[in-house]
């Protein structure tokens, strides 16, 4: 399986941003997908997980009510729809799968990380 990550970009403080990530391969449907992002003097922190179905969301506390995971399995790709951006968003973002049924936030526990996609968030 392969992830890509798309949709990054310089944007406005207050702006909106689109990220995409597709998967190949068939099993889509069987993991937990995350997203995590990392600073530049950062580690890597959680930003929304999604269940398999995609019935269950699971976000960090600096992005809730902001930004919006969700999945299409059909298509085998994850999303993350982001609203109100602030420079405190900018990051790489990294998507990600774990085998399981668990949303979790911990990065050491998903298995499987896509390249990242650049967010710039000017002020």
């Amino acid at each position: 399986v392969q992830l890509q990550a798309s949709g990054g970009g310089l944007v406005q403080a207050g702006g909106s941003l689109r990220l995409s990530c597709a998967a190949s391969g068939r099993t889509f449907s069987s993991y937990v997908m995350g997203w995590f992002r990392q600073a530049p003097g950062k580690e890597r922190e959680f930003v929304a997980a999604i269940s398999r179905s995609g019935g269950s969301t699971y976000y960090a506390d600096s992005v809730k009510g902001r930004f919006t995971i969700s999945r299409d399995n059909a298509k085998n790709t994850l999303y993350l729809q982001m609203s109100s951006l602030k420079p405190e968003d900018t990051a790489v973002y990294y998507c990600a799968f774990r085998w399981g049924q668990a949303v979790v936030a911990t990065s050491a526990m998903y298995d499987y990380w896509g390249q990242g996609t650049q967010v710039t968030v000017s002020s």
